[in-house]
């Protein structure tokens, strides 16, 4: 079998522009993605921020189920350029979707936990329960 190597000159630009790996913007729209998350752990609480811009507050859907935080969201978005008569000359659309999953330790307070979506990152609040604030740590002597 003999490989044979495309002459890009035999072929439309269109074609050759089909087949590029940035049609439509790059493969990497069609990869499913996945907001990074930061999380900080404070004395009374943790905080949660993970990054979703271009979404809106509507589109998040967030849970707590016992000891599981699920964080998920969807969002549709239409672009679409006509011709004069009123054809379409090219139309595209993206759909986003995501789920994270988080197993919430036994020190959080799930009656108090708060979101916000401010700027592309949506924030949450995981309040500690009372009784876990009130454990202080001590210092074990090795003998």
């Amino acid at each position: 079998m003999n490989l044979i190597r495309r002459n890009n000159n035999l072929f439309p630009s269109l074609f050759d522009e089909m087949f590029k790996p940035d049609w439509f913007g790059g493969l990497e729209n069609f990869a499913p993605t996945v907001p990074a998350v930061n999380i900080k752990e404070e004395e009374d609480k943790f905080s949660l921020e993970l990054a979703a811009p271009g979404m809106k507050k509507e589109d998040f859907n967030v849970e707590v189920e016992k000891d599981v935080l699920t964080i998920s969201a969807e969002s549709k978005n239409e672009k679409e350029d006509k011709g004069e008569n009123g054809t379409y000359s090219r139309k595209e659309f993206s759909y986003t979707t995501f789920k994270r999953v988080f197993t919430l330790p036994e020190t959080i307070d799930n009656e108090k936990i708060n979101a916000t979506y401010t700027d592309g990152v949506l924030n949450l609040t995981l309040p500690k329960k009372e009784k876990a604030l009130e454990e202080a740590k001590r210092l074990i002597e090795i003998a």
